[in-house]
């Protein structure tokens, strides 16, 4: 059976950078923003569109015109989430059973349950992960206020955590759903990746 290591991540916390580093340290496979560009070509939707519904974010993109009833708005969105949440549940299941690999978020811990995954869960607090969100410095972020930050960072964390309570029943930031939790909190993340790689 192959080695499939989860990731769950709050925003800024570097869960993305030591899922991918530890995959690099373990030579194992990794997969993250491959998994959306999979499931816009499995479902025909666009990739921003993927990316809106998988983040929980309130559905103000839709991929076709529709009518304007919200009701049937509102029915045909809940549709297109669910298909979108089935491609991502059959493409992580044929990634984690090509071979050994570190999958971030997409909600894998619950999903690949049954192929008894090690699932990692990543956090710090909130001025560590305002630190990085600005040394990251991204076209959307480098205009941003301290106050700002915090307040998108604490949002992104809210939607992640909705579409995940919603699709597994589970509470996301529990942190006994997981068998590693990671405080990042002034952590420079390539120092500990060697010592977390030992567990496998």
């Amino acid at each position: 059976m192959n080695t499939i290591i989860t990731i769950g991540r709050e925003f800024g916390s570097g869960g993305r950078e030591l899922g991918r580093r530890l995959a690099e340290e373990l030579g194992f496979e990794y997969y993250d923003k491959e998994i959306i560009s999979a499931i816009a070509k499995k479902t025909s939707m666009s990739q921003e569109y993927v990316q809106e519904v998988l983040e929980g974010k309130s559905h103000t993109l839709y991929p076709i015109t529709i009518a304007q009833s919200m009701f049937i708005a509102d029915n045909f969105y809940i549709q297109q989430e669910q298909s979108i949440y089935l491609a991502q549940s059959e493409i992580i299941r044929e990634l984690a059973q090509k071979s050994n690999c570190v999958i971030v978020g997409r909600c894998a811990d619950f999903i690949l349950k049954d192929l008894k995954p090690f699932r990692i869960f990543v956090y710090a607090d909130i001025e560590s992960r305002m630190k990085r969100c600005f040394d990251r410095n991204t076209d959307s972020q480098k205009h941003l206020t301290e106050k700002e930050m915090k307040k998108q960072i604490l949002k992104v964390d809210k939607d992640r955590a909705k579409y995940y309570n919603y699709y597994t029943g589970n509470e996301w930031s529990d942190k006994s759903n997981y068998d590693l939790c990671i405080n990042t909190t002034d952590v420079v993340i390539k120092d500990i990746v060697p010592v977390i790689a030992k567990i496998f």
